[in-house]
């Protein structure tokens, strides 16, 4: 027969990195916003809108459809806070007990809060990427940022699950 997992709920407060890393994710959703409407004067009709693997166009579509940018980093964005308050309800292995519920809860928000943050940047940067080829009529991305930050993601993500696997 199945037992209920234990699960406390607590209430960490943030650390210190975790604040900072909400200011970044926060200014990079600001950012993407004040940019896109800063220079939608200046925007053609049609803006690249998807790129394939080696960062050329491969469609196109109305500059309305760029909005869809930080309305997606904004939701996630308070998407993902709100799983990072509820740690109790992340999944963990069934070794989480009352010696170590602390570790794995404050692992695991930390995985999510940068994670969260990372996708900011990431919407951000599209968004600015996005702009600037519509007006200089490039018709490449800048690939090498997006794949860094795209490593950063995954890295993050590897490094926190190993962190918690460590833990005993």
């Amino acid at each position: 027969m199945l037992t209920k997992p234990y699960r406390p709920k607590i209430n960490f407060p943030k650390s210190m990195t975790e604040k900072i890393a909400d200011i970044i994710g926060i200014a990079a959703i600001l950012f993407s916003i004040l940019f896109i409407a800063m220079n939608w004067a200046s925007l053609p009709a049609q803006v690249p809108m998807h790129f394939n693997g080696a960062g050329e166009i491969d469609r196109w579509g109305s500059k309305y459809e760029m909005l869809i940018l930080p309305a997606i980093g904004i939701a996630l964005f308070i998407i993902l806070q709100i799983v990072e308050k509820k740690p109790h309800l992340h999944n963990y292995p069934e070794r989480i007990n009352e010696s170590n519920v602390e570790q794995f809860y404050k692992a695991s928000k930390k995985i999510i809060n940068y994670t969260k943050n990372i996708c900011s940047i990431i919407f951000a940067y599209i968004a600015y990427e996005i702009v600037t080829i519509a007006q200089e009529e490039k018709l490449l991305l800048g690939s090498a940022t997006l794949i860094v930050l795209l490593a950063l993601l995954f890295l993050i993500i590897i490094v926190g699950v190993v962190k918690m696997m460590k833990i005993k």
